[in-house]
């Protein structure tokens, strides 16, 4: 987002606060798609990005008063769909792990490979759900979205230094929570 983008957005978070509901509109506008596929990307779920999009100008309306900078809303915003997106996975992981114990019986499997590849990424998107949403958020971010520290900086409006220093400690954490997963699995056979 250029700067000029990022003038008017922080002049209609001003409006906005001292009571121009126009200016609403106009971020509304201006920013809905962006909520949209940011939380899209992160749940793939159209209809549910959709709703978490509606949940995030219902948190803004309500906490933009607490908003002391008005360029800050931009990453403020987005760090907003961010946790909401986060917990509406988390919610569909525990629904899921609901299902699973009740449909897996004593079920044979056919392609073994397949299911270690399976396993393993699953193994992996279930450390990352372990990790605290600040650390969630820059793995994916840098893996998934490809983002550079940069733009991770940018995104979430905090320093490059920080975004390292983050993905360091979320990957240590990884391999903690990966290399305990694998000696409890291997005790436990």
């Amino acid at each position: 987002m250029n700067k000029e983008q990022r003038i008017i957005d922080a002049e209609l978070v001003s409006d906005y606060q001292s009571g121009n509901n126009l200016a609403l509109a106009q971020l509304v506008k201006r920013w809905h798609k962006i909520y949209c596929n940011k939380a899209y990307w992160i749940v793939k779920d159209a209809d549910a990005a959709k709703d978490i999009a509606q949940d995030t100008w219902n948190a803004i309306i309500k906490n933009i008063g607490d908003l002391k900078d008005p360029k800050m809303f931009p990453g403020w915003s987005l760090r907003i769909v961010c946790n909401k997106s986060f917990d509406w996975v988390k919610k569909q992981n525990r629904i899921k792990e609901r299902l699973k114990t009740y449909e897996y019986g004593a079920e044979a499997d056919d392609s073994d490979e397949e299911n270690e590849k399976e396993l393993l990424r699953k193994k992996l998107l279930d450390a990352i759900n372990k990790l605290p949403a600040h650390q969630q958020m820059v793995i994916r971010l840098f893996y998934a979205e490809s983002y550079s520290l940069k733009d991770i900086s940018r995104t979430l409006n905090i320093s490059e230094g920080t975004a390292k220093s983050r993905l360091y400690h979320a990957r240590e954490k990884l391999k903690l929570i990966l290399k305990n997963r694998n000696y409890e699995m291997s005790h436990h056979n």
